[in-house]
């Protein structure tokens, strides 16, 4: 087998100008290396074994899951057959790069390593396609908001902990301002909008803010009025997230009260892309939406 041929050449040369957080160069790294493996017909337990490590290990490093060792990584690429120097240096620049801080390192311990793991894909994103049906989403939450709905959800949480997921939840919005921005559509069932977390006045700011959001280019949103009925949103939100880079699949997220997945099996994303699409087609427009919104504010 040829583990320098063109085709991987090429793949990993996609990677090097990746801007991505380390969480998503960890998964194109995994990515890459199961390719070479299965291309050189070895098992995870013999690559396991090669590493000193279990058939586990080599399954979590190839889904991104652990950091990559620089000694691991060589050790693997030999057993591959990769002699290329040039390449064996991309995919060892490629590991130091995947071990650096990710932006959200000061929250660590506040984090479970599944929503780590989202925040990763969803800074990499080239769109983000969500669905909402309790609250506004979170990267568009005011302070005083998304502080009233972390409390709703962590009802036994600290004061100095509700303040640390409400500075995480504002640092994550800075993904809206940044150069290059996500496309972000964002559809809510109109009983987020009318839900008074944190009361009347809260909610009024958290329209008023949406107002602002709404004029973003890059940002689209719809709302999802009772009027219309039942819809393909009866299952709860979610959010799909998609990527420019070509090693990396749709990925939709689901979140539960402790817990979170992400399914990047194509079938399960198919499913949910068509349901983003009806909701879509029940909603009101972006332009009826902003009237809608600015309606429900004056209703408070």
């Amino acid at each position: 087998m040829s583990a320098t041929g063109p085709q991987l050449e090429f793949s990993l040369a996609g990677l090097e100008d990746s801007s991505a957080d380390a969480t998503v160069l960890r998964i194109m790294l995994g990515s890459q290396l199961r390719r070479l493996r299965e291309a050189a017909g070895i098992t995870p337990e013999r690559a396991g074994y090669e590493i000193r490590a279990s058939e586990s290990k080599i399954n979590r490093l190839e889904k991104g899951k652990v950091g990559p060792k620089h000694r691991d990584v060589a050790d693997l690429l030999a057993l591959y057959g990769v002699t290329d120097a040039r390449l064996r240096e991309e995919f060892l620049d490629l590991t130091r790069r995947s071990n650096a801080p990710d932006w959200w390192a000061p929250y660590h311990d506040s984090l479970p390593g599944w929503f780590e793991t989202y925040l990763g894909l969803e800074t990499a994103a080239a769109t983000v396609r969500t669905f909402e049906t309790q609250f506004v989403h979170p990267l568009f939450q005011t302070e005083d908001y998304a502080r009233a709905a972390l409390l709703l959800r962590g009802r036994n949480m600290s004061p100095g902990e509700a303040e640390r997921q409400v500075a995480l939840r504002l640092a994550r919005q800075g993904l809206l301002d940044r150069p290059n921005p996500p496309r972000v559509w964002s559809v809510m069932d109109e009983a987020a909008l009318r839900r008074q977390v944190g009361g009347p006045a809260v909610l009024r700011d958290q329209l008023r803010q949406l107002l602002k959001i709404s004029k973003l280019q890059h940002v689209t949103l719809q709302v999802v009025p009772f009027a219309s009925g039942v819809h393909a949103g009866d299952a709860g939100s979610f959010t799909v997230l998609r990527f420019a880079e070509r090693n990396l699949p749709d990925v939709v997220y689901l979140e539960q009260l402790t817990s979170g997945a992400c399914l990047d099996q194509r079938p399960d994303v198919e499913r949910y892309l068509q349901a983003a699409d009806e909701i879509g087609s029940q909603a009101l427009t972006p332009a009826q939406t902003t009237q809608f919104i600015k309606q429900a504010a004056h209703d408070l």
